[in-house]
């Protein structure tokens, strides 16, 4: 049956497969910021950042110079920003190392920050032709049906296996277009709930479609636990200017900016919180009118859930709180924010 496989999977390819502008190009710095920006992010939502970065950084050295705040904010509402730090860091870490120059081998690309296995065998594959398989989540599911492998995807066992197995497969001859092919078809017919059996194929060698298993493939050895966090935010204005304060590292939103935060174990009413000179010593003395409460809808993350309330208030002077800057309310846009924040300021 594997013979069979890949030349099956490029002539869908040819037919069915998606055509993306960093499919049209063999630039190592595009497919790289491509791969990066749709690592937990779907390709229509991605198409239009990648978009914006090309224009802002056309180039390795472009991107290198920049700020870190210059990233993170064209990085707004993608979330998981230790891909953008990430990014930003290996730009520069290729003009310091490399001369300026896209490393040119799997091994010199695995180097790079922020990038693992399956980036830099993409990466190899699509801009070098070399012959390095793919294994993202849409490549376990297609293996992982196609041979009725019920070994979980997230074990050591499991990503060895799959790997070895994506390389057996791999078509030499044409590397990019097969990880191409093998990952546009798990996106596309191969889907995770409503697969397309009826137009698959490869469905009279899928084992799994034969033996009825196919929908409770992959397998996965458990859930992510995620906990609960009550956030409260303080929107500070004296009538033209709010408070920012940045986050620190070793936590969510790293380097984005945010209202003045006061963390509890559950979420507060503005008269218990407002009132607590142990939670807002800085706001003693002050004149304060709460405006509006707005409590807003939980805020998922991977192993997270906020519950948040935006407290908006008016206050005769700005406090002085540590770590926070004055800006005018008129400039909140020109500060990179987490999400959650973004959709407060939304309405």
């Amino acid at each position: 049956m594997q013979q069979h496989i890949a030349p099956a999977l490029i002539a869908w390819y040819a037919a069915e497969g998606r055509r993306l502008p960093w499919r049209e190009t063999r630039d190592p710095y595009r497919i790289w910021l491509s791969e990066v920006i749709l690592q937990q992010t779907r390709v229509q939502q991605g198409l239009a950042y990648y978009e914006r970065f090309i224009a802002q950084f056309p180039t390795i050295d472009r991107l290198a110079a920049a700020s870190e705040d210059e990233v993170l904010k064209l990085w707004q509402g993608l979330g998981y920003y230790s891909r953008a730090r990430n990014l930003h860091a290996a730009a520069r870490q290729i003009m310091a190392q490399f001369g300026g120059q896209f490393p040119t081998t799997y091994a010199e690309i695995r180097t790079l920050r922020g990038v693992g296995d399956y980036t830099a065998a993409a990466i190899a594959s699509m801009a070098f032709d070399l012959p390095h398989a793919v294994v993202d989540g849409n490549v376990y599911r297609v293996l992982a049906r196609l041979f009725d492998l019920a070994t979980p995807i997230d074990s050591t066992e499991g990503k060895k296996s799959f790997s070895t197995l994506a390389q057996s497969l791999l078509d030499l001859r044409h590397p990019a277009t097969y990880n191409q092919a093998i990952m546009d078809f798990g996106a596309l017919c191969c889907t995770p709930q409503r697969p397309s059996c009826d137009r698959c194929p490869l469905a009279d060698r899928c084992l799994a479609y034969a033996a009825n298993t196919h929908l409770e493939r992959p397998v996965k050895q458990g859930r992510t636990t995620q906990r609960d966090r009550y956030f409260h935010y303080l929107h500070l204005s004296d009538g033209r200017h709010t408070l920012l304060v940045r986050r620190g590292a070793n936590d969510i939103w790293q380097g984005l900016y945010e209202f003045p935060l006061i963390e509890q174990e559950h979420l507060c009413e503005a008269t218990e919180l407002l009132h607590n000179q142990s939670r807002t010593p800085w706001l003693k003395g002050l004149s304060v009118r709460l405006i509006e409460q707005v409590s807003m809808p939980c805020h998922i993350l991977s192993h997270q859930r906020i519950h948040a309330r935006f407290f908006r208030l008016q206050v005769d002077h700005l406090p002085q709180i540590e770590g926070a800057v004055c800006i005018d309310e008129e400039a909140l846009g020109d500060y990179a924010i987490s999400r959650l924040t973004e959709r407060y300021l939304e309405r």
